[in-house]
Parts: C-alpha cells; sequence; structure tokens
C-alpha cells in the first residue's frame, strides 16, 4: 500500500511539474512575441528615451505591487501581457539607436539569436540533467546587488570600460538566473507558472539588451 502510495504520488508530482513547465513555456513564447511586436511598434514611432523610462517604471510598478496580488488568477496573465508589452515598448528607443549603426540590423539580429541560443542551451540543460541550482540563489542575489550598485555609479562616472564589463557580468549572472529558475520548476521550487513566465522573461531581456551594449562597442561604433 505505501508502495502504491509513493508511486501515485511522484507519478502526480511528475505531472503537475510537465503542466508547469508546458504551461510556463507557452505562456513565455507569446509573451516574447507580444514584446517584440511592442518593440517594433516603439522603434516605428521612434519613441525617445524619456518614454522609455516611463514604461520601465510603470512595468516595475507592475511586477513589485500588482502581479503579486493577482500571479494565481487569470489577471495575473493580463499582467504579465501589459508588463512585457510595456517592457517591449520601452526597449523601441535603444533597439532603434543599434539599428542606426552601420550594419545595424545584423547586429540587433545576431544579439537576437545569441540570447536565443543562451536561453536554450542552459534551459535545456536544466531540464534535461534536472539538477537543483538552488545553491545559486544567494551568490545571484548579490551579484544582483553588486550590478544595481556599479550601474547606479556608472551613471554618474560614464566610465565606457566599467560599462562594458557590467554589460558582461549581466549577461553571466542572468544566465546564472536562467539555470536556478528552471531548476526551481524542475524540482518543485516554483509552482507558480506566472511567476516562472515573468522571472524567465527578465532574463533574456537583460541578455539581449546586453550583448546588443557589447556587440555595438566591439562592433566599433559605440
Amino acid at each position: 500500500m505505501a508502495t502504491n502510495y509513493a508511486t501515485t504520488q511522484a507519478s502526480t508530482t511528475g505531472l503537475a511539474t510537465n503542466k508547469l513547465i508546458r504551461n510556463t513555456y507557452t505562456l513565455l513564447s507569446m509573451t516574447l512575441l507580444f514584446s517584440a511586436l511592442t518593440a517594433t511598434l516603439s522603434v516605428f514611432m521612434q519613441v525617445g528615451f524619456g518614454v522609455s523610462l516611463g514604461c520601465s517604471l510603470v512595468g516595475l510598478g507592475l511586477l513589485w505591487f500588482v502581479l503579486p496580488r493577482t500571479a494565481n488568477s487569470a489577471t495575473g496573465i493580463g499582467v504579465v501581457f501589459l508588463f512585457t508589452g510595456l517592457m517591449g515598448f520601452g526597449l523601441g528607443p535603444t533597439i532603434g539607436h543599434y539599428l542606426a549603426f552601420p550594419g545595424g540590423t545584423q547586429l540587433v539580429m545576431t544579439a537576437l539569436g545569441g540570447t536565443g541560443v543562451i536561453f536554450l542551451g542552459l534551459s535545456g540543460y536544466a531540464l534535461t540533467t534536472r539538477r537543483d541550482f538552488s545553491f545559486m540563489g544567494g551568490f545571484l542575489f548579490v551579484g544582483l546587488l553588486v550590478i544595481l550598485g556599479a550601474s547606479l555609479g556608472n551613471l554618474f562616472f560614464a566610465i565606457p570600460a566599467l560599462s562594458l564589463a557590467i554589460s558582461a557580468v549581466v549577461i553571466m549572472l542572468f544566465s546564472g538566473f536562467i539555470l536556478y529558475d528552471t531548476g526551481r520548476m524542475v524540482n518543485g521550487g516554483e509552482t507558480n507558472y506566472i511567476h516562472a513566465t515573468v522571472g524567465l522573461y527578465i532574463s533574456i531581456l537583460n541578455i539581449f539588451t546586453s550583448l546588443l551594449h557589447l556587440l555595438g562597442a566591439f562592433g566599433g561604433d559605440d
């Protein structure tokens, strides 16, 4: 009886995990497409960096104050689309800036492709190996605080080399977050697909923008 119960429980847990992963990647795919559409609209409208900052602030407000209250309901899905749409629209001026470079379209597509390779590779590794990456949580949190401090400091000092170093570290840091977040889904640390989607989206967004910065700089045009 105990063996049958344990087997049934393990099977139920496995089904719940598979459903979580399926829902997360479905919602993530849809929000990435929606974000790409709003970013394209923003580029064509040639919105300024002031609008970009406003979209980012509103998006952060949704992330901090609205999503925690709606993540367990259907309303949370709408909040996620609103958040990712705003972040995509706010990304328009940055993409437009790099598109203005010689070979800018190739630069943006390279950054997009590189982001896809990083995400698929790391997430696929975590899903395949089913390793527990929870031990990285403390390190990633400290790394995030360091990056925030360095970014704020560089707003005043504007040191190009520091800016490039920050972008490189951001790519490594959020690559770690992809492993961490995917591992949490696989091993039961995360059971809400809306939270999981937002976490992975933020990692993808930060890797993409940092790759853009690095590619633009080493292309000799930044």
